[in-house]
């Protein structure tokens, strides 16, 4: 007979490690983050370098196969990247499973001519260079928007003010949500709440955090977290899908982002690289499911937040001057 009660969460090997007189100290409740989504629910899932309507169809049907829930998939190359044709077809197909579509805002300084980002300081890095690169990632912002996309991708702070900005003021719709890249992603719990403050609804953090730095960042902000489980190699290449439920337990509510160590880099995307966007969107699937099943054997895959669910809840935000 199957037992159908509550299991409580352990970590990894604990009870064997007990055995050998190697048991863990107890975990600290005053570490726990006390936040979660609103509308309840601690953890999303998100994949990202979705980036193209096939790629989309590859990552929606191996989440069918493999029982993978999805919260948002996101889009590394940008807007530009993509016809209006497309964009239609991935708001139309992840709308149809309620799926949050996250595609990512304009030029970057990574990309265009200045020089700073190819020193070894690499200054600048991908941040909207000058007033033409903050207005491309306003017009990206805007088209996208009027083609039915509810969540950008941010990598500017300046931008990300402008973006919020705008939908204060109604130049693109009032529950776009902001989420702010991996490329910029704050380090310490000041600057965190600074990107809150900014805008975001979503704030990547390096995946090299420590658990500590996550408690640090909760202690003053309640604003969602993403972070890679596995994060690209031009990101770090860290594995630490181990780590997930006490990721969860101390960066709540955290958005688990299933990315892919040990594979090229496909931004921006072109077809030229199709065999191998559309392989990694596969894998990335996949590693979503094991980090699923890791959590479920430690009888820690509660607390996911309704599959649907988007919106940020109530942060805390600057005072735009009038």
């Amino acid at each position: 007979m199957t037992d159908a009660s509550p299991r409580a969460a352990r970590r990894p090997g604990e009870q064997a490690l007990a055995a050998l007189g190697l048991g863990a100290p107890a975990l600290s409740p005053a570490d726990a983050s006390p936040h979660s989504f609103p509308g309840g629910g601690r953890w999303r899932t998100e994949i990202p370098s979705c980036e193209g309507p096939e790629a989309l169809a590859v990552v929606l049907k191996e989440a069918s196969r493999l029982d993978v829930p999805i919260h948002r998939i996101s889009q590394g190359s940008g807007v530009w990247m993509l016809t209006d044709a497309e964009i239609t077809e991935m708001v139309d197909a992840t709308a149809e499973r309620d799926i949050e579509l996250c595609l990512f805002t304009g030029p970057r300084g990574t990309w265009d001519i200045g020089g700073s980002t190819r020193t070894d300081s690499r200054g600048g890095g991908t941040r909207a260079r000058g007033h033409d690169a903050v207005a491309g990632c306003l017009e990206d912002a805007v088209r996208a928007t009027e083609l039915g996309v509810k969540c950008l991708l941010v990598a500017d702070e300046g931008v990300l003010w402008t973006l919020h900005r705008a939908r204060v003021a109604g130049i693109i719709p009032a529950d776009t949500t902001l989420k702010v890249s991996a490329l910029i992603g704050p380090v310490n719990p000041a600057a965190y709440a600074v990107y809150e403050q900014l805008g975001g609804d979503s704030v990547n953090v390096p995946s090299d955090l420590t658990l500590d730095h996550l408690t640090e960042i909760r202690r003053v902000s309640a604003a969602p977290m993403d972070m890679y489980i596995e994060a690209p190699d031009d990101l770090g290449g860290y594995v630490r899908m181990y780590e997930v439920a006490e990721l969860i337990r101390r960066g709540a509510p955290l958005y688990l982002k299933f990315g892919l160590s040990k594979a090229p880099g496909i931004y921006p995307y072109g077809h030229h690289m199709r065999e191998l966007t559309l392989s990694t969107a596969r894998e990335r699937v996949r590693r979503g499911r094991l980090a699923l099943d890791l959590l479920a054997r430690h009888g820690a895959d509660g607390d996911m937040a309704p599959l649907g669910s988007r919106l940020p809840g109530t942060l805390q935000r600057f005072d735009i001057p009038s």
